[in-house]
């Protein structure tokens, strides 16, 4: 069962695992999926941590705002949940969206983070007029056609085949087509890359061979442009390495908490 942290007006579902007191390790999630996303790595992860899930704003269990969001709204909220946990100095993994808004909370409250593991992600997607032109296409025709063809770009064609891909694909269309004008409109507005360059933690990205949203070569661009950040690329995966392949996925984080220290 979810418990919530209040934000403003709306609220912010999050899940714990592992003792209170360890070190903390927080996921967040891409959009059109939830915390769920990660449940084949649970099981996989140091029990030393303490692992924090969240539903970002229109997914999952947390509130669903009318659109548009920003990024800076959907960063506020990972700050606040944060604070009302009292956590510091926490690990943040963010996976594609989710990965945005471990950049931009990294830059503002590094009290916060002391490391980030950034998987499928960069610090910008596309232009203000392919957004625009997606927003005002799902406004016209509804999200279905968008979100069948996200799926099939988010997953490998070998993985597209499994009978666990069905269950995945009935949640990406099961999705409210407001959360995707909200997320879309805090993508479209987003561009990271000179405040990701100033960052000065350890950084570890993950890219996969085969993704079609954010190719490995994007991954390996924003590990260049962060000093000192490593790069691990996934092989036969898509969007979604901890999903198609958990146990290298947990490998390449755990052996990265190993070499930071947050775990023993």
């Amino acid at each position: 069962m979810p418990h919530y942290a209040p934000c403003g007006d709306d609220r912010i579902a999050y899940y714990t695992q592992g003792p209170s007191d360890g070190p903390t390790l927080v996921l967040a999630h891409a959009m059109a999926m939830d915390s769920r996303q990660w449940d084949a790595i649970l099981p996989l992860l140091p029990p030393s941590l303490r692992v924090l899930r969240y539903d970002l704003r229109g997914h999952g269990n947390s509130s669903a705002p009318p659109a548009p969001y920003s990024m800076g709204a959907l960063i506020r909220d990972a700050e606040t949940l944060l604070d009302h946990l009292n956590i510091r100095d926490c690990v943040f993994v963010g996976s594609s969206l989710g990965g945005m808004v471990a950049q931009g909370l990294a830059v503002k409250r590094l009290d916060q983070i002391r490391a980030l593991v950034l998987t499928n992600t960069a610090t910008k997607r596309g232009t203000k007029d392919i957004w625009a032109r997606l927003i005002a296409n799902i406004e016209t025709n509804g999200a279905l056609a968008y979100l069948t063809t996200d799926f099939a770009q988010s997953f490998s064609a070998s993985f597209r085949k499994t009978p666990e891909a069905r269950l995945w694909q009935t949640r990406h269309l099961a999705q409210n087509p407001q959360t995707i004008l909200g997320c879309a409109a805090a993508i479209a507005g987003t561009d990271f890359y000179t405040t990701t360059a100033s960052l000065r933690l350890a950084t570890l990205v993950i890219g996969s061979a085969n993704d079609a949203i954010t190719p490995a070569d994007m991954a390996r661009e924003l590990a260049n442009l962060i000093p000192g950040a490593s790069f691990h690329l996934i092989t036969k995966s898509g969007h979604f390495p901890m999903i198609e392949h958990p146990a290298a996925f947990a490998s390449a984080l755990g052996s990265f908490l190993t070499a930071i220290g947050h775990c023993a």
